[in-house]
């Protein structure tokens, strides 16, 4: 029995190594994956960007609610970034992802460090303090976007 739980436990432990890329049977499935995950978190930044901006009330638990989604939904859609994802139909990511991958992980990492401030600010129920942490998050898409997503 305790072989059987160290073989699973190392098979498990594997699983978790490998490469981000081999979650995916083919690029279409990780250009599918990423686009949903940043489709998720931009409906979620929205619904957070409303109210900063005034459009709709503010609303201390929605906001924390849409701030927290939007911090997990930061984490996901970079493994589908992989080798063999440059191209693809109906996809806007720009070539320089891949020629510059070091400074799109940058990117990436800063997106989810200002996203989890983002959560942290709408956890103060303080409207000043969401619409600061917004407009910064805000900032690092549109940096990220101009530089690696054609229009």
């Amino acid at each position: 029995m305790k072989a059987f739980t160290f073989i699973a436990a190392a098979v498990t432990l594997l699983a978790f190594a490998a490469p981000a890329s081999a979650q995916f049977a083919k690029p279409e499935d990780a250009i599918k994956y990423r686009q949903s995950a940043l489709s998720v978190m931009g409906t979620h930044f929205g619904r957070v960007g409303a109210m900063a901006n005034g459009r709709v009330p503010f609303d201390a638990k929605v906001a924390s609610d849409n701030t927290e989604i939007v911090a997990t939904m930061a984490k996901l859609p970079w493994a589908g970034f992989g080798p063999g994802t440059e191209g693809g139909a109906n996809t806007k990511a720009k070539p320089e992802i891949w020629t510059e991958q070091a400074k799109f992980k940058e990117n990436s990492d800063k997106l989810v460090a200002e996203t989890a401030k983002l959560a942290a600010a709408a956890k103060t129920g303080n409207l000043d303090a969401l619409k600061t942490a917004f407009a910064s998050t805000a900032g690092t898409c549109k940096a990220c976007h101009d530089a690696y997503r054609d229009k």
